[in-house]
């Protein structure tokens, strides 16, 4: 399971997300059609955002590839542009890291099963 992960991650998701053997790619700088392309969006299983800056790369994620899933992990809100393109928001003081990590990657085991 491939994610693509943008933001500063202060809450470890991309750790956990590691621990249990999902491959992390570390979105660099701002998350736009090209850095998303170079992190390798055209094979990515899903996009989680940890800074709703970067909440304009949800469409662009979603038209260049239509089966990504795109999870928000932050304290912040969504933009309302972007709340009906993304498949999960999620706060990070209601569910830890680990827990998120542990329902992303079992979720996945059981599309592909």
């Amino acid at each position: 399971m491939q994610v693509l992960l943008t933001g500063a991650d202060d809450d470890d998701l991309g750790t956990a997300l590691e621990t249990l053997g999902a491959e992390v790619i570390r979105v660099e700088g701002v998350a736009n059609r090209d850095s998303l392309d170079d992190a390798g969006l055209a094979d990515a299983h899903t996009l989680v955002l940890t800074d709703m800056d970067d909440a304009s790369a949800i469409p662009v994620a979603k038209e260049a590839n239509t089966e990504i899933r795109v999870v928000a992990y932050s304290r912040d809100s969504l933009p309302e542009f972007a709340r009906g393109q993304a498949d999960l928001a999620i706060d990070p003081a209601l569910l830890t890291a680990d827990v998120v990590a542990e329902e992303l990657v079992d979720g996945q085991v059981e599309a592909d099963a």
